[in-house]
């Protein structure tokens, strides 16, 4: 069994801090990170509130570090505009069209994982693998798909988790490979279940993986994230509205709250109505008509009696 660097209760601790003493440590964890590729390093950036802090502090730290923004075309129009906007940003395009992604390999629903299981389960060909996906292995059935989305099997559409390693990572491993420069990213380990097990597995600068990241946040909070943008003034991109404070003390965005791919259909079965496509039908008509209509979305999330 592979040794992990970090426990569920390290994470509850840090978390714990107060946000200054996050900050000097995310500071420290980005200057050893420099240090040790000799400043070939860049920035992640996505445009959305979690990699501005990212940039912000980075900038504040080193004048010669490249945002890379990797323009998919899935990004919120105000996201986009805000980020090719900025300083220092490089941008990349991808080499396929979401709509040949979806076409060739399948949509993206559920989670990455839930999504690759009910791929491989459709198309493996190796009855062991098969077993996995259906009953799991071990005492935890891991591997296994959810019972709820086993259905997803039958659907009468193809289901993919190669959608963000088409868009997002490939452009990105190109530039690494044209620059020998490694990423840091903007993530929390708090915003999925991979990202918290790769955190535990590795820490905040995973020197040690295949394709070496950095991930100095992950031990923050989204509370932190809004905190640090308001005591800042930082900008940030005009989709997420305002940042308020309610009397609790609680930070909250009077627009959306996360941003993303405006097409991807991960986690939406979770959030309460309105979700993101019922808002999206409102705030970005355009992208809502395109999406349900062009890509058939609506049939997608009609079979998984998602509202929208």
């Amino acid at each position: 069994m592979t040794s992990l660097r970090h426990t569920l209760s390290d994470l509850t601790q840090m978390r714990s801090l107060s946000l200054d003493r996050k900050i000097l440590m995310t500071e420290q964890r980005i200057r050893a990170w420099y240090e040790h590729y000799d400043g070939l390093v860049y920035v992640s950036f996505s445009g959305g509130k979690d990699s501005t802090v990212l940039k912000y502090i980075v900038d504040s730290l080193y004048g010669d570090v490249p945002s890379v923004f990797v323009n998919t075309g899935l990004e919120f129009p105000e996201i986009r505009r805000f980020a090719l906007k900025q300083k220092n940003v490089v941008r990349l395009d991808p080499k396929m069209k979401f709509y040949d992604v979806i076409d060739r390999y399948g949509y993206p629903v559920v989670s990455k994982e839930q999504s690759q299981y009910i791929s491989e389960a459709r198309s493996t060909k190796s009855e062991k693998l098969r077993a996995i996906r259906l009953y799991g292995k071990g005492e935890d059935h891991r591997g296994k798909i959810s019972e709820r989305w086993k259905f997803l099997l039958n659907a009468p559409f193809k289901i993919s988790n190669k959608c963000c390693e088409i868009m997002k990572k490939s452009p990105a491993e190109r530039y690494e490979k044209a620059t020998e420069r490694k990423a840091i990213l903007g993530t929390l380990a708090e915003e999925s279940r991979l990202r918290l097990s790769s955190w535990l597995r590795f820490g905040c600068n995973a020197f040690e993986k295949s394709r070496p990241t950095s991930q100095p946040l992950s031990f923050w909070t989204e509370q932190d994230i809004l905190r640090f943008i308001s005591e800042n003034n930082l900008q940030i991109a005009s989709v997420y509205g305002e940042i308020k404070k309610r009397d609790n003390g609680e930070f909250f965005t009077t627009g959306r709250n996360r941003t993303g791919c405006m097409f991807c259909m991960y986690g939406c079965h979770q959030e309460p109505s309105p979700n993101r496509f019922e808002q999206m039908k409102t705030t970005h008509p355009k992208q809502y008509e395109y999406c349900m209509n062009t890509l058939k979305l609506k049939e997608v999330l009609d079979y998984m009696n998602v509202p929208h």
